[in-house]
C-alpha cells in the first residue's frame, strides 16, 4: 500500500473507532473502482465514515437523503430557465463521492436513476449523455432490520455494489473510547490521482491460477446450490477478483493469497446470493451458504 492510502486509513481510524475491517473494506472498494453498500443498524457511524472518507480523500462530496418523495431529478439534476433559455443544472450525483443515505427508502423509479449512474458512470437527460467525474464512488447506507416505509432493493441494483460492508457494533473495549473521546476532524491527505494510481497498481497484482480456479468453482457450485435462486453473475465474480487484488495491495502483498480471496468473498458475495423462499423460511443466511461454498473450494485457513 502506498503512503497516501496509509495516511488515509489512519485518518479514518481516528474518526471511526475500532472498525478497522470496515475501513479496510471501504478502501478496498475505492481501490477496486466499485461502489459500497454500508449495511448496519442506525448509530454505528456509517454516515460519519462516508463523510470522513470524502473529506480525507480530497474528493468532492454530496449527500442524498433518500425519502419516499425523492424524484429522479433530485438525484440526476434537471433543466432550469436562465436568461430566457433552459440549461442543465447538475444534481448531487455529479460529485466524486455520493452518499445515498437510507437508499431503500426511495421508490424504485428513483433507485433506477441511481442504478444507471452506478453502472454507466454517466447520466442521460434530454437525450444527452453527461459523464460523471472520476473517480466516482457511491456509498449507500441501509438498515438491515427496519422494513416499514422501505422498498426492497432489486437484485439488479444490489449486483451493482461491488461490496456490502457489514458495520457491526464495536467491541467491548472500544466503548470506553467512544464515550470519552471525540472523533478527530479528518484532514485531506489524498487526491483523486492517488486512487487512479492505486487502481492500476492493484489490478496488476498476480492472482495465481489455483485462486482463479477456486473462484470459478465457487461460481459453479453456487449455480447448483438448491438453496439459491441462481448463481453468481460474471459481474459478481469480477468484483470478487478485483476486491481480492485491492485487499492484497492494501496489505502490501506481492500477489493475491487465500486470505485475500476469502475476505474479498465476504465483501463481494453475500448480497449476491439470493435465497429461495424455502431457504428463507428455514432461516438460512447467505453468509452460511457462502461459508459452505468456500470450504469446498479453498484450503482451510
Amino acid at each position: 500500500m502506498n503512503e497516501t492510502l496509509a495516511r488515509l486509513r489512519d485518518q479514518l481510524g481516528r474518526v471511526l473507532f475500532g472498525q478497522e475491517a470496515v475501513i479496510e473494506g471501504l478502501l478496498a472498494t475505492a481501490v477496486a473502482g466499485g461502489h459500497a453498500l454500508l449495511w448496519g443498524l442506525p448509530g454505528l457511524g456509517k454516515t460519519l465514515l462516508a463523510t470522513a472518507f470524502a473529506r480525507a480523500s480530497g474528493l468532492s462530496f454530496a449527500r442524498i437523503q433518500f425519502t419516499p418523495d425523492l424524484l429522479p431529478a433530485d438525484v440526476t439534476g434537471t433543466e432550469v430557465l436562465r436568461e430566457g433559455r433552459f440549461v442543465f443544472e447538475p444534481g448531487p450525483i455529479f460529485a466524486q463521492v455520493v452518499l445515498a443515505d437510507e437508499i431503500n427508502r426511495a421508490p424504485p423509479k428513483t433507485q433506477s436513476a441511481l442504478l444507471e449512474a452506478m453502472q454507466e458512470r454517466a447520466v442521460t437527460y434530454g437525450g444527452v449523455r453527461r459523464p460523471l467525474p472520476r473517480p466516482f464512488l457511491v456509498l449507500a447506507t441501509q438498515n438491515p432490520v427496519e422494513i416499514e416505509g422501505t422498498y426492497p432493493l432489486p437484485e439488479a441494483q444490489l449486483d451493482r455494489f461491488a461490496a456490502r460492508i457489514a458495520v457491526a457494533a464495536p467491541a467491548r473495549e472500544v466503548w470506553m473510547r467512544i464515550l470519552t473521546e471525540e472523533p478527530a476532524e479528518p484532514e485531506p491527505v489524498a487526491a483523486p490521482e492517488a486512487f487512479q494510481a492505486a487502481h492500476r497498481e492493484a489490478a496488476a497484482l498476480p492472482l495465481p491460477e489455483p485462486g482463479l480456479e477456486a473462484l470459478v468453482h465457487t461460481a459453479f457450485l453456487a449455480a447448483e446450490d438448491p438453496r439459491l435462486r441462481f448463481g453468481l453473475s460474471p459481474r459478481g465474480a469480477k468484483a470478487w477478483r478485483d476486491l481480492a487484488r485491492a485487499l492484497a495491495y492494501l496489505r502490501g502483498r506481492p500477489h493475491v493469497d487465500w486470505d485475500d480471496l476469502r475476505d474479498a468473498a465476504r465483501l463481494a458475495l453475500p448480497h449476491r446470493l439470493f435465497l429461495t423462499e424455502e431457504a428463507q423460511f428455514e432461516g438460512t443466511q447467505p453468509e452460511a451458504v457462502l461459508g459452505g461454498l468456500l470450504e469446498k473450494t479453498m484450503p482451510r485457513a
